[in-house]
């Protein structure tokens, strides 16, 4: 990211505009011969019926499987053959398709996408093979502890809600997709309405919108409502443990917490980088692995989504180290809460995100995924500047109050793999 004279981020010159079937677009001009564009509809798992768990994964993944002009090869080959690359990938509340390449190819990738999106035809032998395709993630994903405890949890947290739902969805599920359940739920979710088209490279936005005009000027026709989101039951907090057959155990713990909308949400990340984010001098790290040596890996994270959110604490050790490891952590929280951190610890954990922020920000592509996520939900983009900003104003009030809400032990859901 380019600095001002003053050597603080410099604010990108972001451009927006709405096609008249609302189908919204953004820019962010780079000079790079390399550029990033998608689209990124609203609608992820928690946007499935019961009927059509793993649904949204489904056809993220048969969107590549031909178009009523192309065959799967054609799609996977037009990026491909110019150096560039089509990528794509589902969570609980988006469905990002996009494409890397040389801005020269920006026109092509353009009109792959919208040719991708909009007139996939879903071919019933694409169908029967990429199910099979799917299974295979999901055994694969079943012999991943470490990442499968994660979806467990949420099912914990979330019981019998959309949300708790595997984005991949079941073995059972998926035996009952056909052409007519996938072609319902892309009628149903995949308005224009629902959708960004975001960019970011050196190709002039006059360019963008004209092009956007022409390959994405459909009717914003649906065939059916979007599926209403439902605010998810916050039941009470309770232990489950599940036979795994893991040399280690691996635990998470945590609970409920606000939503990507809340005033706080600044103060949370601030809050989960000082508990157990990145940074290998996190309390936790520094407590179970630095001076215990119990565990390899320790981890805070948050999952905050439109009207709800998660907080989760991960581990994995020997079996016989997990009360001690457990005890240490809610000595963590215990510090936390009853101490507010001095001036100095609380300007070194600003100092120390911010600098991982802007780091990260030095990725092209996870700054267009960002904006274009960012531009999806909150209408507009936070350039890391303003982020920068709302962190310096986050009071060491404010984090221990917080603390007192998120870290108390009797509120901390918990799922153990033994």
């Amino acid at each position: 990211m380019k600095t001002n004279d003053n050597g603080r981020y410099a604010r990108p010159s972001v451009s927006t505009h709405q096609l008249p079937n609302g189908l919204r677009i953004i820019h962010q001009p780079f000079p790079s011969e390399i550029s990033y564009c998608g689209i990124v509809i609203d609608t992820g798992s928690r946007d499935e019926f019961p009927d059509e768990h793993g649904m949204a994964h489904f056809v993220e993944h048969l969107l590549f499987k031909g178009t009523q002009k192309r065959k799967a090869h054609h799609v996977i080959n037009r990026m491909e053959n110019v150096g560039g690359e089509l990528n794509a990938y589902t969570t609980k509340e988006e469905t990002f398709i996009y494409a890397t390449f040389l801005s020269e190819y920006f026109e092509r990738a353009i009109e792959l996408l919208s040719d991708i999106v909009f007139h996939s035809n879903f071919p019933e032998h694409q169908i029967q093979k990429e199910r099979d395709v799917i299974l295979d993630e999901i055994n694969s994903y079943i012999d991943s502890p470490s990442e499968l405890i994660f979806d467990d949890f949420e099912n914990l947290l979330f019981p019998n809600h959309e949300i708790g739902h595997y984005i991949l969805g079941t073995t059972e599920s998926l035996l009952t997709f056909d052409k007519k359940k996938v072609e319902n739920f892309v009628n149903r979710q995949y308005s224009p309405s629902n959708m960004v088209l975001f960019s970011f490279g050196k190709t002039p936005f006059s360019k963008i919108v004209r092009l956007s005009e022409q390959y994405f000027s459909r009717p914003n026709i649906q065939h059916s409502t979007s599926k209403k989101r439902e605010l998810p039951f916050m039941g009470k907090p309770r232990k489950h443990q599940l036979e795994k057959d893991t040399a280690q155990t691996h635990l998470i713990l945590g609970t409920h917490t606000s939503d990507m909308f809340h005033s706080d949400r600044y103060a949370l990340y601030l809050l989960n980088h000082i508990l157990g984010g990145g940074a290998i001098n996190s309390r936790l790290n520094n407590s179970l692995r630095e001076k215990h040596g119990l565990v390899y890996n320790v981890e805070s994270n948050l999952a905050l989504y439109t009207d709800t959110g998660l907080f989760s604490i991960y581990f994995a050790c020997d079996k016989k180290h997990v009360e001690r490891c457990l005890k240490l952590i809610d000595k963590e929280f215990q510090k936390l809460t009853e101490f507010p951190l001095s001036p100095s610890q609380l300007a070194t954990a600003k100092r120390q995100y911010k600098g991982q922020l802007g780091i990260a920000s030095e990725n092209n592509e996870s700054i267009a995924l960002r904006m274009a996520k960012s531009y999806l939900h909150f209408n507009q983009y936070f350039p890391l500047e303003d982020i920068f900003t709302k962190i310096d104003g986050v009071t060491s009030e404010q984090l221990q109050n917080l603390a007192k809400e998120l870290l108390i032990w009797d509120k901390q859901y918990q799922l153990k793999y033994i």
